[in-house]
């Protein structure tokens, strides 16, 4: 048997299948088609050792806390670049020149706005309304505004369906954010850049002038890179699985962000904020790190390990770094909240327990402490996750619509219900 396969054997018989190496990290054995050769599917719930497709864009090493968005360590983008520039990487695979820079830039800047109906639709919710509902219905909508650009088999009408996703997403996210906290929209503006913007149209209000401070514009802009693709995750592999069908860009973006919405995903920073609050004080920390030891106790702490990165998670790296930037410029002194946080993170690092169980604080946990000092309620905290995620997102959606060996999504199953048996008449069922 070669190199480049694999021997199954079921019984007496054996397949060679045939393997294909990455360009970096593990091989894979092809079964694609397994079931007509043998009869036989494979069992993966979870999907943790299959690969969906194949890919371009990112890789992840979790052993060795590697993070590329097309082969650029995600430590230099997020130190040297900023986000509009990483949005080109993903979605052309490479960095622009100067040219290409300003040319991308002006073309996000000016679709910025949403048409102006639009509005109308955020009234429709309650007042009450969680944000992240209010993302998945208006962002859905954007198709019913902007059908010119659902036609997946024109290449100009993706590249301009992208665009006005990246534009518009910051708009949409802030009116989500205005919509509950019951103040007026405030519009975009052309002079300031991609973050600066975005926290102009949250914070501003009509009846005074709000000056953008540059680093918290910066840290925006780092959190954004930071969580702008990750693999073949859950959100992102549901954007594929709804791109597959044929389903137009916006009802695709729709569908992530609805799947980011589960707690388990995109929540993961509301639930590490909240477990702060559950703790209290930093004299209570010393309770929860041993009820956090006890195997026999529920009780974990949120924000610590990662379920790829069994390493540091090298976005929470640059993330700790820019934490502390804005909580060094903000001056913040009276927070029980963020005692906790930063008390918490200092055992965690030096703990026996947790440096042997590679338990370090991850992105999650500075990214919730962050936005907090930022003044964004808990309830925003997965709509701005989204809103960095969607360039990653399309990125994918596009790679998956140009692949020429794409096919509907169609995951098989291991059936064990009934096996066939006769309709009874009601008159006889007991």
């Amino acid at each position: 048997m070669s190199n480049n396969s694999a021997k199954l054997t079921i019984g007496d018989e054996s397949w060679d299948l045939e393997v294909s190496p990455g360009s970096v990290g593990p091989s894979v054995i092809d079964i694609a088609a397994l079931y007509k050769n043998t009869g036989h599917f494979t069992y993966d719930p979870g999907f943790t050792s299959t690969a969906s497709c194949e890919s371009k864009i990112t890789y992840i090493d979790g052993d060795e806390g590697t993070l590329l968005y097309r082969g650029y360590p995600i430590e230099q983008l997020a130190n040297q670049g900023d986000f509009l520039e990483a949005c080109y990487l993903l979605l052309y695979g490479e960095l622009p020149t100067k040219a290409q820079k300003d040319d991308f830039v002006q073309r996000v800047t000016y679709h910025t706005m949403i048409h102006e109906q639009m509005s109308r639709f955020f009234t429709g919710f309650r007042r009450d309304a969680h944000p992240m509902a209010i993302m998945v219905g208006t962002v859905g909508a954007l198709s019913a505004f902007y059908h010119d650009s659902t036609d997946i088999s024109d290449p100009h009408q993706r590249m301009v369906a992208s665009l006005r996703m990246i534009a518009k997403m910051p708009t949409i996210a802030a009116m989500a954010y205005k919509y509950h906290v019951g103040q007026p929209f405030i519009y975009p503006r052309n002079d300031l850049d991609y973050a600066s913007n975005f926290l102009h149209m949250c914070f501003a209000v009509p009846c005074e002038e709000y000056k953008v401070n540059p680093v918290l514009a910066r840290a925006m802009d780092r959190i954004f890179i930071l969580h702008a693709d990750h693999e073949q995750n859950a959100s992102t592999s549901t954007v594929r699985l709804a791109g597959s069908s044929g389903a137009n860009p916006f009802a695709c973006i729709a569908a992530g962000i609805a799947c980011l919405w589960g707690p388990a995903h995109g929540g993961a920073n509301e639930a590490a904020l909240n477990m702060l609050a559950e703790i209290g004080s930093v004299d209570r920390i010393p309770e929860f790190i041993k009820r956090a030891k006890d195997k026999n106790d529920p009780f974990r702490l949120m924000g610590f390990g990662h379920r790829v990165y069994k390493n540091y998670d090298p976005r929470a790296r640059i993330m700790q770094k820019t934490t502390h930037e804005v909580l060094a410029e903000l001056g913040i002194r009276d927070d029980p909240l963020l005692d906790v946080a930063i008390e918490l993170e200092k055992i965690a690092l030096n703990d026996e327990y947790f440096i042997e169980k590679k338990l370090y604080p991850n992105i999650d946990f500075y990214s919730g402490i962050t936005l907090r000092a930022l003044g964004f309620p808990t309830t925003m905290f997965t709509v701005l996750f989204a809103l960095a995620r969607t360039v990653g997102w399309i990125a994918q959606w596009k790679e998956m619509v140009e692949d020429p060996s794409q096919k509907i999504g169609r995951p098989r199953q291991l059936y064990t219900g009934y096996a066939p048996r006769d309709y009874v008449p009601i008159s006889q069922r007991r």
